[in-house]
């Protein structure tokens, strides 16, 4: 493997000594330095002297164009106003560190780059990408999180998540790359199945005779998961009971079987799953506070479908896949026309809700060609026509901008990111091709070649930002289609 290389850029007067004092110690510490207009960096450094609003808004700009390890560095810790450190972490920086404080800061940031290595090359290995499908910057930072709690910690986990957004898959890619040697295997005890008469055999085990029916002796979860992983599946359905007898099996890693009088001890890692607020149901009384510190070492939180919908078309030609194998079918794609159906679905079932949908539509699609609008079943029509009929301004888009506005966003940027984020949307539906993403968002070639271009930028974060007037005037795409609609950005 090449050495890790980054790229250092100084913003406002931190140029000159701090700067290239950091470039060469990383060289002495065998980090290679790459260009501002070079694109392969494992990491950004960023330098600043006064870490003001334009600071802020820089490092926002270059971790949406970068998505590798953002470090900030203050040269003096005066730079650091009041909420400056929070303000450049919400703006995409991994870590703030200061150069005049810090004795070691060149092995600091080396270690920091090499650590975010081996965690992307483990996200591009085959466990994970061929466990987990998605590239959306929600599910990569997911990703990041859960090779980096599994490699290189021993902790417990807590997953949340809604329903059917892949919580048990997981936590099975946790303990696939969990690298202890001998490990065991991985027990699953589904928690809303479990009742209090029979916790105690469910989980720790029984003596033959302990109780009726018990013809033979039986071991539980906690001794088969001795060495591996015990999955707890929708932990917060577990009555107080079964919490208080959790608590101390989890707390001191023994227990005794159901009838026997000996402790055994085991050796496990924990990862729970839950779909409930566990902190608002400790509040009501409803889950105990002291088990959730014990299960909840590292939270991890799986996103609903709807945050992360460029996922939604590589997950649907991914169970198409799975699917026409099992049916002996064709490789199976969708008609451009269904493909917009899929993308535009609400999935309060998330993931399972679409592999679901995907089987029936694979299952209806006879003939050779790709699957049509005739596959999908009319009850599901039926749902995207109400849909598609409903407000588009309302509900999750009113959300959105109250949120811009109570952050202090002005409508200028406002309609910049409305627009760069329509025109994102549009070229990954059309997979990249400008003219038909033009043609869908009513505007020419060049105002997507040209919005497209800012986004991307000539170098690390150095770019021009198109402003709305600079967007040329919409044309119709059919001399006989109704009046375009106003300009994006206008």
């Amino acid at each position: 493997m090449s050495r890790p290389t980054v790229c250092i850029l100084p913003l406002g007067r931190a140029g000159g000594p701090p700067a290239s004092e950091i470039e060469s110690e990383l060289r002495r510490c065998g980090i290679g330095i790459a260009s501002p207009e070079a694109s392969e960096a494992n990491a950004v450094v960023v330098v600043f002297e006064d870490g003001d609003d334009e600071v802020v808004r820089r490092v926002h700009e270059l971790a949406a164009r970068h998505p590798c390890l953002m470090l900030a560095v203050a040269t003096v810790r005066d730079g650091l106003h009041q909420g400056t450190v929070w303000r450049l972490i919400q703006a995409g920086a991994a870590d703030v560190l200061v150069w005049s404080e810090h004795p070691a800061l060149a092995e600091a940031l080396a270690e920091r780059i090499q650590r975010s290595r081996e965690v992307d090359a483990l996200c591009q290995s085959p466990t994970v990408r061929d466990s987990l499908v998605g590239e959306s910057p929600s599910w990569r930072r997911l990703m990041h999180q859960v090779v980096e709690a599994a490699r290189f910690t021993g902790s417990s986990l807590l997953i949340a998540g809604e329903t059917g957004t892949g919580k048990e898959l997981l936590a099975r890619l946790v303990h696939a790359l969990d690298a202890r040697p001998g490990k065991g295997p991985f027990v699953v005890v589904d928690c809303t199945t479990v009742v209090p008469e029979l916790a105690g055999s469910e989980l720790f085990g029984h003596e033959r005779g302990a109780f009726t029916h018990a013809v033979a002796a039986r071991d539980g979860a906690f001794a088969l998961a001795d060495g591996g992983t015990l999955f707890l599946d929708e932990v917060g359905e577990l009555p107080p009971v079964l919490q208080a007898e959790l608590l101390r099996a989890v707390q001191e890693r023994s227990f005794k079987r159901v009838g026997s009088n000996v402790w055994q001890q085991t050796r496990f890692r924990l990862i729970c799953a839950t779909n409930r607020d566990l902190v608002a149901a400790s509040v009501r009384g409803r889950f105990r506070l002291d088990l959730y510190h014990r299960i909840a070492t590292w939270t991890l939180q799986a996103p609903p479908l709807r945050e992360r919908r460029e996922d939604i078309l590589p997950l649907a030609r991914h169970f198409a896949a799975a699917a026409s194998e099992i049916l002996r079918a064709a490789e199976t794609v969708f008609d451009p026309t269904v493909e917009e159906f899929l993308l535009t679905r609400p999935y309060r079932g998330n993931v399972r809700e679409l592999r679901q949908l995907v089987l029936r539509m694979v299952a209806r699609h006879v003939g050779p060609g790709p699957v049509t609008v005739g596959s999908i079943p009319e009850g599901d029509r039926l749902e995207a026509a109400r849909e598609l009929g409903s407000d588009w301004t309302s509900g999750d888009l009113e959300v959105a901008l109250r949120r811009a506005l109570a952050g202090g966003a002005g409508l200028q940027e406002i309609k910049e990111r409305t627009a760069d984020t329509a025109i994102g949307i549009a070229l990954r539906d059309a997979r990249g091709n400008v003219h038909q993403a033009a043609l869908r968002l009513r505007v020419t070639d060049r105002a997507v070649q040209m919005r497209r271009a800012a986004r991307r930028g000539g170098t690390c974060g150095m770019v021009r930002q198109l402003t709305a007037p600079e967007f040329p005037q919409q044309v119709p795409t059919d001399p006989g289609a109704p009046p375009p609609s106003p300009r994006i950005g206008e």
